[in-house]
């Protein structure tokens, strides 16, 4: 418990509010608590210290995302999207092997752009299709799989591309938000251990990470609630609109 006795209380309570806020965001539309997160924290506190204090409320709050229906919805939803997810689970577990060869500046830009291109067009009024037939619809769930892992291996940033294949298949908001959530779990069971075995999780760091699921437990509930409020409307412009936010903070990470 060094790290907690230690460290400034009004670092604590910062943190804290940081990511209760985060949890909101995450709970409303599936998405974005470790851009806030990463934001927030790391505007006060070292990058490393930042992404380790993330790792136990991130996939607590993933599993929660999937498990929120029950076990036998999370099974349909795996069985539904289990290329998908296979893909994206060997991908970022082999694109991670790419990291130190690969500049990490120029790959945030190029998601950056890419994300708030895609989400501003469709905020504009573009509605992406997924086709209907099923071959063609079975190869971009694969070509998805396969972009969303080497993002997500080379940048820990997967969740855009498995989410615009989510809006182009036109899913409804419930479903969107468990597949989201799915795949964030597969994608943080592959980087964990990894986080355990480069040491940023530790007994420093351990016992932050486990406090701050606390706020953020706290910050989801709120934000379910009001995800049950939204029609399918309001929450897809809400979705596009963080995923934009997401998009520049992905640009700011690159260009500064």
């Amino acid at each position: 418990m060094d790290f907690l006795t230690q460290t400034d209380p009004l670092i604590l309570l910062a943190a804290a509010a940081i990511m209760a806020f985060g949890g909101f965001v995450k709970g409303a539309v599936g998405f974005a608590l470790p851009m806030i997160g990463i934001g927030g924290i790391g505007s006060f506190m070292p990058a490393q210290d930042t992404v380790a204090i993330l790792i136990f409320p991130t996939v607590l709050t993933n599993f929660w995302q999937t498990m929120r229906q029950g076990i036998g919805p999370a099974g349909q939803t795996l069985r539904q999207f289990w290329k998908l997810n296979l893909l994206l689970g060997l991908t970022i577990g082999i694109a991670a092997q790419w990291v130190p060869g690969i500049p990490s500046a120029g790959l945030f830009v190029f998601l950056g752009v890419l994300i708030c291109t895609a989400a501003g067009l469709q905020l504009a009024g573009w509605r992406p299709r997924a086709p209907s037939a099923r071959s063609p619809r079975m190869a971009l769930e694969i070509v998805t799989g396969l972009v969303a892992g080497i993002c997500g291996g080379l940048s820990g940033v997967w969740g855009p591309p498995v989410l615009f294949f989510l809006i182009a298949l036109d899913c409804r908001k419930t479903l969107q938000i468990r597949a989201l959530g799915l795949a964030f779990t597969v994608g943080s069971l592959i980087l964990v251990p990894a986080h355990l075995l480069s040491g940023l999780l530790n007994e420093r760091t351990l016992p932050f990470s486990l406090l701050m699921c606390l706020p953020v437990a706290l910050g989801m509930i709120a934000g379910l609630r009001y995800q049950d409020r939204m029609d399918q409307a309001l929450f897809r412009r809400v979705t596009l609109t963080v995923l934009c936010l997401a998009g520049l903070n992905l640009l700011r990470r690159g260009l500064m």
